[in-house]
Protein backbone atom coordinates (compact mmCIF):
# COMPACT_ATOMS: atom_id res chain seq x y z
CA UNK A 1 0.00 0.00 0.00
CA UNK A 2 1.44 3.80 -1.07
CA UNK A 3 2.49 6.33 1.93
CA UNK A 4 0.09 8.88 2.14
CA UNK A 5 1.65 12.51 1.46
CA UNK A 6 1.93 13.08 5.06
CA UNK A 7 3.29 10.05 5.66
CA UNK A 8 5.57 10.43 3.11
CA UNK A 9 6.79 13.78 5.05
CA UNK A 10 6.69 12.36 8.54
CA UNK A 11 8.92 9.20 6.74
CA UNK A 12 11.47 12.19 5.52
CA UNK A 13 11.52 13.54 8.50
CA UNK A 14 11.59 10.46 10.99
CA UNK A 15 14.75 9.39 8.62
CA UNK A 16 16.27 12.82 8.64
CA UNK A 17 20.15 12.31 10.46
CA UNK A 18 22.38 15.40 10.66
CA UNK A 19 25.20 13.39 9.85
CA UNK A 20 23.45 13.04 6.24
CA UNK A 21 23.11 16.58 5.62
CA UNK A 22 24.90 18.17 2.87
CA UNK A 23 27.20 21.24 4.51
CA UNK A 24 25.33 23.37 1.91
CA UNK A 25 22.17 22.69 3.76
CA UNK A 26 23.69 22.90 7.16
CA UNK A 27 25.47 26.39 6.57
CA UNK A 28 22.61 27.60 4.56
CA UNK A 29 20.08 26.85 7.81
CA UNK A 30 22.30 28.67 10.50
CA UNK A 31 22.38 31.70 8.10
CA UNK A 32 18.37 31.53 8.42
CA UNK A 33 18.55 31.37 12.35
CA UNK A 34 21.07 34.38 12.27
CA UNK A 35 19.16 36.24 9.67
CA UNK A 36 15.79 34.98 11.86
CA UNK A 37 16.84 36.21 15.17
CA UNK A 38 17.98 39.77 13.77
CA UNK A 39 15.04 40.41 12.42
CA UNK A 40 13.54 39.68 15.76
CA UNK A 41 15.80 41.60 17.83
CA UNK A 42 14.50 44.61 15.31
CA UNK A 43 11.19 44.20 15.86
CA UNK A 44 11.78 43.86 19.60
CA UNK A 45 13.43 47.55 19.21
CA UNK A 46 10.03 48.61 17.29
CA UNK A 47 7.76 47.21 19.48
CA UNK A 48 5.80 45.27 16.72
CA UNK A 49 4.84 42.61 19.11
CA UNK A 50 4.33 44.25 22.23
CA UNK A 51 0.30 43.24 22.12
CA UNK A 52 1.25 39.90 21.71
CA UNK A 53 3.80 39.65 24.45
CA UNK A 54 1.12 41.01 26.58
CA UNK A 55 -1.28 38.46 25.46
CA UNK A 56 1.03 35.68 26.11
CA UNK A 57 1.90 37.28 29.65
CA UNK A 58 -1.79 37.24 30.44
CA UNK A 59 -2.17 33.90 29.99
CA UNK A 60 0.68 32.57 32.06
CA UNK A 61 1.33 29.09 32.05
CA UNK A 62 5.30 26.86 33.00
CA UNK A 63 8.12 28.92 32.18
CA UNK A 64 9.83 26.85 29.32
CA UNK A 65 10.88 29.29 26.75
CA UNK A 66 12.37 32.27 26.46
CA UNK A 67 11.73 35.30 23.55
CA UNK A 68 14.07 36.69 21.92
CA UNK A 69 15.19 39.80 23.38
CA UNK A 70 14.12 38.99 26.65
CA UNK A 71 11.08 38.92 28.96
CA UNK A 72 9.34 36.29 30.62
CA UNK A 73 9.59 32.46 30.43
CA UNK A 74 6.49 30.83 29.11
CA UNK A 75 5.09 27.61 27.35
CA UNK A 76 6.86 27.11 24.01
CA UNK A 77 3.77 27.47 21.88
CA UNK A 78 3.14 31.05 23.26
CA UNK A 79 6.88 31.69 23.26
CA UNK A 80 6.75 30.59 19.44
CA UNK A 81 3.92 32.77 18.91
CA UNK A 82 5.41 35.74 20.12
CA UNK A 83 9.05 34.83 18.31
CA UNK A 84 6.95 33.94 14.90
CA UNK A 85 5.20 37.44 15.21
CA UNK A 86 8.41 39.01 15.73
CA UNK A 87 10.11 37.36 12.56
CA UNK A 88 7.34 38.66 9.98
CA UNK A 89 6.99 42.07 11.22
CA UNK A 90 9.06 43.87 9.87
CA UNK A 91 8.56 42.11 6.34
CA UNK A 92 11.94 41.04 6.20
CA UNK A 93 12.32 37.34 6.42
CA UNK A 94 13.18 35.17 3.85
CA UNK A 95 11.24 33.89 0.60
CA UNK A 96 11.14 30.31 -1.49
CA UNK A 97 10.16 30.61 -4.91
CA UNK A 98 7.97 29.29 -6.75
CA UNK A 99 6.03 28.64 -3.46
CA UNK A 100 6.22 32.67 -2.70
CA UNK A 101 6.00 31.92 1.11
CA UNK A 102 8.13 33.02 3.88
CA UNK A 103 9.54 29.07 5.38
CA UNK A 104 12.20 30.47 8.41
CA UNK A 105 9.65 33.04 10.19
CA UNK A 106 7.63 30.05 11.15
CA UNK A 107 10.04 27.55 11.75
CA UNK A 108 13.12 29.02 13.52
CA UNK A 109 10.47 30.34 16.21
CA UNK A 110 8.76 27.20 16.45
CA UNK A 111 12.17 25.21 16.56
CA UNK A 112 14.02 27.13 19.05
CA UNK A 113 10.66 27.87 21.85
CA UNK A 114 10.47 23.84 21.68
CA UNK A 115 14.28 22.85 21.43
CA UNK A 116 14.53 24.67 24.66
CA UNK A 117 11.55 23.60 26.41
CA UNK A 118 12.78 19.42 25.28
CA UNK A 119 16.65 20.76 25.94
CA UNK A 120 17.69 20.21 22.98
CA UNK A 121 21.28 20.35 21.17
CA UNK A 122 22.19 22.87 18.62
CA UNK A 123 22.58 20.05 15.70
CA UNK A 124 19.10 18.47 16.80
CA UNK A 125 17.58 22.11 16.43
CA UNK A 126 19.61 22.58 13.11
CA UNK A 127 17.84 18.91 12.15
CA UNK A 128 14.49 20.05 13.25
CA UNK A 129 14.63 23.07 11.41
CA UNK A 130 15.80 21.39 7.95
CA UNK A 131 12.62 18.99 8.05
CA UNK A 132 10.29 22.13 9.06
CA UNK A 133 11.55 24.38 6.56
CA UNK A 134 11.53 21.89 3.54
CA UNK A 135 7.94 19.95 5.08
CA UNK A 136 6.91 23.79 4.73
CA UNK A 137 8.06 24.96 1.24
CA UNK A 138 6.98 21.47 -0.51
CA UNK A 139 3.54 21.87 0.35
CA UNK A 140 3.56 25.42 -0.89
CA UNK A 141 5.35 23.93 -3.97
CA UNK A 142 2.47 21.96 -4.40
CA UNK A 143 0.27 24.50 -5.05
CA UNK A 144 1.60 26.26 -7.13
CA UNK A 145 1.04 24.95 -10.91
CA UNK A 146 2.21 26.29 -14.66
CA UNK A 147 -1.40 26.82 -16.34
CA UNK A 148 -3.03 28.22 -13.08
CA UNK A 149 -0.10 30.17 -11.28
CA UNK A 150 0.05 29.89 -7.07
CA UNK A 151 -3.31 28.53 -6.50
CA UNK A 152 -2.92 29.55 -2.74
CA UNK A 153 -2.36 33.38 -3.65
CA UNK A 154 -4.93 33.19 -6.54
CA UNK A 155 -7.90 32.09 -4.05
CA UNK A 156 -6.74 34.61 -1.15
CA UNK A 157 -4.89 32.25 1.36
CA UNK A 158 -1.81 33.56 3.23
CA UNK A 159 0.38 29.83 2.13
CA UNK A 160 2.90 31.33 4.54
CA UNK A 161 1.06 30.55 7.30
CA UNK A 162 -1.45 27.67 6.27
CA UNK A 163 2.09 25.58 4.82
CA UNK A 164 4.20 27.20 7.91
CA UNK A 165 1.64 26.14 10.49
CA UNK A 166 2.54 21.86 8.98
CA UNK A 167 6.25 22.59 8.83
CA UNK A 168 6.29 23.68 12.38
CA UNK A 169 4.11 20.45 13.56
CA UNK A 170 6.76 18.50 11.27
CA UNK A 171 10.02 20.53 13.19
CA UNK A 172 8.41 20.10 16.83
CA UNK A 173 7.38 16.36 16.41
CA UNK A 174 10.99 15.67 15.68
CA UNK A 175 12.45 17.50 18.81
CA UNK A 176 9.77 15.71 20.78
CA UNK A 177 11.36 12.43 19.62
CA UNK A 178 8.05 11.14 17.96
CA UNK A 179 8.61 7.86 15.19
CA UNK A 180 7.28 8.60 11.88
CA UNK A 181 3.79 7.76 13.03
CA UNK A 182 3.70 10.48 15.65
CA UNK A 183 5.34 12.91 13.16
CA UNK A 184 2.31 12.32 10.58
CA UNK A 185 -0.19 12.22 13.26
CA UNK A 186 1.08 15.79 14.11
CA UNK A 187 0.64 16.77 10.56
CA UNK A 188 -2.88 15.16 10.39
CA UNK A 189 -3.27 17.47 13.05
CA UNK A 190 -2.03 20.63 11.74
CA UNK A 191 -4.08 20.46 8.64
CA UNK A 192 -6.91 21.47 10.80
CA UNK A 193 -5.20 24.10 12.58
CA UNK A 194 -3.53 25.81 9.51
CA UNK A 195 -5.10 29.44 8.08
CA UNK A 196 -4.89 32.65 7.00
CA UNK A 197 -5.69 35.35 4.56
CA UNK A 198 -3.56 37.23 2.13
CA UNK A 199 -5.97 40.58 2.07
CA UNK A 200 -3.86 42.67 4.60
CA UNK A 201 -0.80 42.74 1.38
CA UNK A 202 -3.41 44.39 -0.45
CA UNK A 203 -5.92 46.85 1.62
CA UNK A 204 -3.81 46.96 4.70
CA UNK A 205 -4.77 46.15 9.26
CA UNK A 206 -1.91 44.40 10.81
CA UNK A 207 -2.90 41.15 11.52
CA UNK A 208 -0.70 40.04 8.68
CA UNK A 209 2.35 40.69 11.28
CA UNK A 210 0.96 37.06 13.65
CA UNK A 211 0.51 34.56 10.83
CA UNK A 212 4.06 33.44 11.03
CA UNK A 213 3.36 33.47 15.47
CA UNK A 214 0.43 31.71 14.60
CA UNK A 215 1.96 28.86 12.46
CA UNK A 216 4.81 28.12 14.85
CA UNK A 217 2.43 28.42 17.71
CA UNK A 218 -0.43 26.07 15.95
CA UNK A 219 2.46 23.76 14.74
CA UNK A 220 3.66 23.05 18.20
CA UNK A 221 0.43 22.63 19.78
CA UNK A 222 -0.68 20.32 16.73
CA UNK A 223 3.25 18.27 18.26
CA UNK A 224 1.99 18.65 21.39
CA UNK A 225 -1.35 16.83 20.68
CA UNK A 226 0.18 14.25 19.16
CA UNK A 227 3.17 13.31 21.56
CA UNK A 228 -0.11 13.08 24.08
CA UNK A 229 -1.89 10.94 22.20
CA UNK A 230 -4.33 12.73 19.35
CA UNK A 231 -4.41 11.34 16.16
CA UNK A 232 -4.65 13.32 12.17
CA UNK A 233 -5.91 11.95 9.09
CA UNK A 234 -3.26 10.01 7.38
CA UNK A 235 -5.08 11.72 4.00
CA UNK A 236 -4.82 15.16 5.64
CA UNK A 237 -3.21 16.95 2.35
CA UNK A 238 -4.62 15.11 -0.64
CA UNK A 239 -7.94 13.59 0.80
CA UNK A 240 -11.43 14.41 0.18
CA UNK A 241 -12.31 16.59 2.28
CA UNK A 242 -8.32 17.27 2.99
CA UNK A 243 -6.22 20.62 3.29
CA UNK A 244 -5.48 20.46 -1.00
CA UNK A 245 -9.36 20.01 -1.54
CA UNK A 246 -10.44 22.51 0.87
CA UNK A 247 -7.87 25.19 0.33
CA UNK A 248 -7.02 24.38 -3.70
CA UNK A 249 -10.10 23.23 -4.72
CA UNK A 250 -7.81 20.21 -5.45
CA UNK A 251 -5.48 22.19 -7.87
CA UNK A 252 -2.65 20.60 -6.52
CA UNK A 253 0.73 18.68 -7.71
CA UNK A 254 1.99 16.19 -5.02
CA UNK A 255 5.45 15.57 -6.85
CA UNK A 256 6.78 18.16 -4.98
CA UNK A 257 6.09 15.94 -1.77
CA UNK A 258 6.47 12.82 -3.08
CA UNK A 259 9.94 13.47 -4.47
CA UNK A 260 11.38 15.30 -0.92
CA UNK A 261 13.89 12.84 -0.75
CA UNK A 262 15.82 13.79 -4.11
CA UNK A 263 17.02 17.03 -3.31
CA UNK A 264 16.99 19.93 -1.74
CA UNK A 265 14.91 23.56 -1.91
CA UNK A 266 16.77 25.26 1.25
CA UNK A 267 20.13 26.39 -0.15
CA UNK A 268 18.07 28.73 -2.99
CA UNK A 269 15.80 30.21 -0.16
CA UNK A 270 16.35 34.02 -0.62
CA UNK A 271 17.34 36.34 1.83
CA UNK A 272 15.79 39.49 1.02
CA UNK A 273 17.40 42.71 1.24
CA UNK A 274 15.11 45.09 1.86
CA UNK A 275 12.39 45.55 4.90
CA UNK A 276 9.38 45.12 2.45
CA UNK A 277 7.35 42.73 0.63
CA UNK A 278 9.44 40.90 -1.55
CA UNK A 279 7.49 41.72 -5.13
CA UNK A 280 8.61 45.61 -4.92
CA UNK A 281 12.04 44.08 -4.69
CA UNK A 282 13.27 44.05 -8.25
CA UNK A 283 11.20 47.86 -8.76
CA UNK A 284 13.87 49.09 -5.75
CA UNK A 285 16.60 47.47 -7.51
CA UNK A 286 15.97 49.16 -10.65
CA UNK A 287 14.87 52.34 -9.18
CA UNK A 288 18.27 52.43 -7.72
CA UNK A 289 19.94 51.54 -11.01
CA UNK A 290 18.69 54.20 -12.46
CA UNK A 291 19.25 57.01 -9.89
CA UNK A 292 22.71 57.37 -10.68
CA UNK A 293 21.30 58.66 -14.21
CA UNK A 294 19.17 61.16 -12.43
CA UNK A 295 20.45 64.70 -11.35
CA UNK A 296 17.41 66.05 -10.48
CA UNK A 297 14.36 64.02 -9.59
CA UNK A 298 12.08 67.18 -10.26
CA UNK A 299 13.30 66.05 -14.05
CA UNK A 300 11.28 63.39 -13.34
CA UNK A 301 7.64 63.57 -15.16
CA UNK A 302 6.60 60.13 -15.36
CA UNK A 303 7.68 56.29 -14.48
CA UNK A 304 6.14 52.97 -15.72
CA UNK A 305 6.45 49.90 -13.34
CA UNK A 306 6.12 46.55 -15.00
CA UNK A 307 6.12 43.09 -13.55
CA UNK A 308 3.82 39.92 -13.38
CA UNK A 309 -0.25 40.29 -12.74
CA UNK A 310 -0.43 38.53 -9.42
CA UNK A 311 2.38 41.11 -7.81
CA UNK A 312 0.80 44.18 -9.14
CA UNK A 313 -2.72 43.03 -7.68
CA UNK A 314 -0.54 43.53 -4.09
CA UNK A 315 1.94 46.09 -4.73
CA UNK A 316 -0.64 47.91 -7.11
CA UNK A 317 -3.84 47.90 -6.31
CA UNK A 318 -6.32 49.51 -4.90
CA UNK A 319 -4.05 52.66 -6.62
CA UNK A 320 -5.07 54.98 -4.58
CA UNK A 321 -4.11 53.36 -0.97
CA UNK A 322 -0.56 52.62 -3.04
CA UNK A 323 0.50 55.74 -3.99
CA UNK A 324 -1.08 57.47 -0.58
CA UNK A 325 -0.50 54.68 1.81
CA UNK A 326 -1.80 55.50 4.59
CA UNK A 327 0.97 54.08 7.32
CA UNK A 328 4.64 53.16 7.15
CA UNK A 329 3.73 49.60 6.98
CA UNK A 330 1.28 50.00 4.34
CA UNK A 331 3.84 51.61 2.45
CA UNK A 332 6.26 48.18 2.61
CA UNK A 333 3.51 47.06 0.38
CA UNK A 334 3.29 49.58 -2.22
CA UNK A 335 5.06 49.36 -5.72
CA UNK A 336 4.84 52.92 -6.33
CA UNK A 337 5.96 54.29 -2.91
CA UNK A 338 9.10 51.75 -2.83
CA UNK A 339 10.05 52.95 -6.19
CA UNK A 340 9.83 56.45 -5.13
CA UNK A 341 11.61 56.12 -2.05
CA UNK A 342 14.44 54.89 -4.26
CA UNK A 343 14.80 56.85 -6.77
CA UNK A 344 15.05 59.61 -3.63
CA UNK A 345 18.08 57.72 -1.90
CA UNK A 346 16.64 55.22 0.44
CA UNK A 347 18.60 53.78 3.58
CA UNK A 348 20.99 52.28 5.16
CA UNK A 349 20.80 49.34 2.64
CA UNK A 350 19.60 50.63 -0.26
CA UNK A 351 16.37 51.33 1.13
CA UNK A 352 16.03 50.06 4.92
CA UNK A 353 13.72 50.62 8.12
CA UNK A 354 14.07 54.71 8.45
CA UNK A 355 12.39 55.36 4.70
CA UNK A 356 8.92 52.95 6.04
CA UNK A 357 8.14 55.36 9.35
CA UNK A 358 4.88 56.88 8.98
CA UNK A 359 6.51 59.98 9.26
CA UNK A 360 8.00 58.65 5.73
CA UNK A 361 4.71 57.48 4.46
CA UNK A 362 3.16 61.45 4.75
CA UNK A 363 6.09 62.89 3.33
CA UNK A 364 5.23 65.20 0.55
CA UNK A 365 8.47 64.53 -1.52
CA UNK A 366 7.68 61.22 -1.65
CA UNK A 367 3.76 60.87 -2.25
CA UNK A 368 4.53 63.73 -4.74
CA UNK A 369 6.77 61.12 -6.75
CA UNK A 370 4.82 57.50 -5.92
CA UNK A 371 1.65 59.64 -7.67
CA UNK A 372 3.62 59.83 -11.03
CA UNK A 373 4.51 55.96 -11.00
CA UNK A 374 2.01 53.88 -13.04
CA UNK A 375 1.91 50.02 -13.08
CA UNK A 376 1.13 48.03 -16.00
CA UNK A 377 1.68 43.98 -16.23
CA UNK A 378 5.05 43.42 -18.52
CA UNK A 379 4.68 40.26 -20.53
CA UNK A 380 8.12 39.24 -19.47
CA UNK A 381 7.57 39.51 -15.87
CA UNK A 382 4.77 37.57 -16.20
CA UNK A 383 6.06 34.44 -17.93
CA UNK A 384 8.64 34.68 -15.58
CA UNK A 385 6.62 34.44 -12.43
CA UNK A 386 6.46 32.90 -9.50
CA UNK A 387 10.18 31.71 -10.84
CA UNK A 388 11.19 35.45 -10.50
CA UNK A 389 10.06 38.32 -8.83
CA UNK A 390 10.48 40.35 -12.22
CA UNK A 391 10.04 44.47 -12.77
CA UNK A 392 11.00 46.75 -15.72
CA UNK A 393 11.04 50.55 -14.86
CA UNK A 394 11.03 53.31 -17.30
CA UNK A 395 11.38 56.77 -16.03
CA UNK A 396 10.70 59.87 -18.63
CA UNK A 397 12.63 62.98 -18.03
CA UNK A 398 11.69 66.69 -19.18
CA UNK A 399 14.03 66.87 -21.34
CA UNK A 400 12.70 63.78 -23.51
CA UNK A 401 14.82 61.25 -22.39
CA UNK A 402 13.62 57.89 -20.89
CA UNK A 403 15.47 55.80 -18.97
CA UNK A 404 14.61 52.21 -18.82
CA UNK A 405 16.28 49.16 -16.56
CA UNK A 406 15.57 45.66 -16.39
CA UNK A 407 15.42 43.45 -13.48
CA UNK A 408 14.72 39.58 -14.65
CA UNK A 409 16.25 37.91 -11.48
CA UNK A 410 15.88 38.91 -7.75
CA UNK A 411 19.30 39.59 -5.79
CA UNK A 412 21.49 36.73 -3.75
CA UNK A 413 22.73 37.96 -1.01
CA UNK A 414 26.41 36.50 -0.15
CA UNK A 415 27.23 34.83 3.30
CA UNK A 416 28.85 38.11 4.24
CA UNK A 417 25.50 40.51 3.29
CA UNK A 418 23.72 38.42 5.49
CA UNK A 419 25.37 38.80 8.75
CA UNK A 420 25.92 42.68 7.42
CA UNK A 421 21.99 42.46 7.12
CA UNK A 422 21.70 40.93 10.77
CA UNK A 423 24.02 43.12 12.50
CA UNK A 424 22.42 46.46 11.48
CA UNK A 425 18.94 44.43 12.86
CA UNK A 426 20.81 43.52 15.92
CA UNK A 427 22.19 46.96 16.68
CA UNK A 428 18.88 48.34 17.16
CA UNK A 429 18.15 46.37 20.44
CA UNK A 430 21.99 44.70 21.44
CA UNK A 431 25.13 46.47 22.23
CA UNK A 432 28.06 45.78 19.11
CA UNK A 433 29.81 42.76 21.96
CA UNK A 434 26.47 41.02 22.30
CA UNK A 435 25.78 41.30 18.90
CA UNK A 436 29.34 39.47 17.79
CA UNK A 437 28.65 37.05 20.60
CA UNK A 438 25.18 36.19 19.45
CA UNK A 439 26.58 35.80 15.53
CA UNK A 440 29.34 33.59 16.73
CA UNK A 441 26.80 30.88 18.89
CA UNK A 442 24.42 30.85 15.86
CA UNK A 443 27.15 30.00 13.31
CA UNK A 444 28.48 27.72 15.71
CA UNK A 445 25.28 26.51 16.89
CA UNK A 446 25.68 22.39 15.57
CA UNK A 447 28.70 22.49 18.67
CA UNK A 448 26.14 24.17 21.49
CA UNK A 449 25.18 21.13 23.90
CA UNK A 450 21.94 23.56 24.25
CA UNK A 451 19.93 26.33 22.40
CA UNK A 452 19.54 28.29 26.37
CA UNK A 453 23.11 30.26 25.45
CA UNK A 454 22.07 31.47 22.47
CA UNK A 455 18.82 32.61 23.93
CA UNK A 456 20.12 33.80 27.06
CA UNK A 457 22.61 36.25 24.52
CA UNK A 458 19.85 38.37 23.45
CA UNK A 459 18.48 38.87 27.02
CA UNK A 460 18.45 42.30 28.89
CA UNK A 461 21.76 41.95 29.72
CA UNK A 462 23.11 42.46 26.47
CA UNK A 463 20.56 45.49 25.78
CA UNK A 464 21.97 48.18 23.78
CA UNK A 465 21.15 51.90 25.51
CA UNK A 466 18.03 52.99 24.80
Amino acid sequence: MSRTLAQTLADFAADLSFEHLPPEVIESVKLRFLDTIGICLASRHFGLADGVQQMVDSWGGTTESDVVGGGKQCPAPNAALVNGTLAHSLDFDDTHLPSVLHPSASIVPAVLAMAQSTGRSGREALLAATAGIETTVRIGMAGYLPEAGNVYFERGWHATSICGTLGAAVAGAKLLGLDAEGIANAVGIAASFGSGVIEGNRAGGTVKRVHCGWAAHAGLTAALLAHHGMSGPPTALEGRFGLFEAFLSGQFDPTPITRIDQCWEIPGILFKPYPANHYTHAGIDAALAIRSQIDDVAQITRIELGAAASPLRTIGEPREEKIRPRSGYHAQFSGPFTVATALLGGGGLGVYFDDFTDAMARDPARLALAARVSTFVDAECDAAFPRAFSAVLRVQLKDGRVLEHRVMQNRVLTEDEVRQKFELNARLWLEPEATSRVTQAVLGLEHAERVDGVMALTGPGSRAPA
